[in-house]
């Protein structure tokens, strides 16, 4: 028996989940594959939708509208990046500046799906904003804020700029990839006007690595 989603908050319009690394925000191809956030959460509220998604490999706050009207206004405040997001990682060495952005556009790797890539030529504006939290002998924690919301995009720019994020089995090299039992990838906060009073929602999550 599945167990039950660790529910944040819930009302009539909206349900916001604390999903753990390794758990598939919507079901995947094959019966293997149906377990994930969404049927759980569908489970306890079975009018609850589908906004948007975490990496299978990223733990953290995920919302869920409760029918469609509610689904098409957090969709749209999605769409319009009028949601602020905020991350937290570990990457690999020492970031030299304390804060940044990253801008560098992104699109599909179609011979190696799902994998992302950069592509000056035909990749979508991508920008992510960095400040260094704390920084260790090897590595250094982050704090990453996606200005967009292309797939896979914190993991590919911190990356692209030499600093892979620890345990990423997609684009970290084996030194990296391995000094971590899972990505150290964590969706920490989320903040965006509730669907249907307007009221200014604000959660977090604790980062659990």
């Amino acid at each position: 028996m599945s167990a039950a989603p660790d529910v944040l908050f819930v009302d009539d319009s909206l349900v916001v989940v604390d999903k753990p690394a390794g758990m598939l925000s919507v079901p995947g191809r094959g019966a293997e594959l149906q377990d994930c956030m969404a049927s759980r959460v569908q489970a306890l509220l079975p009018d609850a939708l589908v906004v948007h998604r975490l990496d299978m490999a990223t733990s953290g706050l995920l919302v869920f509208a409760r029918g469609k009207p509610a689904q098409r206004r957090l969709s749209h405040a999605f769409a319009q990046r009028e949601v602020v997001k905020r991350y937290e990682a570990v990457v690999d060495g020492q970031l030299a500046q304390d804060a940044g952005e990253i801008a560098l556009p992104l699109i599909t790797d179609w011979p190696n799906r799902p994998l992302q890539k950069v592509d000056f030529e035909t990749g979508k504006p991508s920008l992510t904003h960095y400040r260094v939290m704390a920084r260790q002998a090897h590595d250094t924690h982050v704090e990453l804020t996606p200005l967009t919301g292309r797939s896979h995009q914190l993991r590919v720019h911190l990356m692209a700029i030499g600093h892979p994020i620890l345990g990423d089995a997609l684009y970290a090299p084996a030194g990296p990839r391995d000094r971590a039992p899972r990505l150290l990838l964590h969706a920490q906060a989320l903040a965006f006007a509730h669907p249907v009073s307007g009221e200014p929602l604000s959660f977090e999550s604790p980062m659990p690595f």
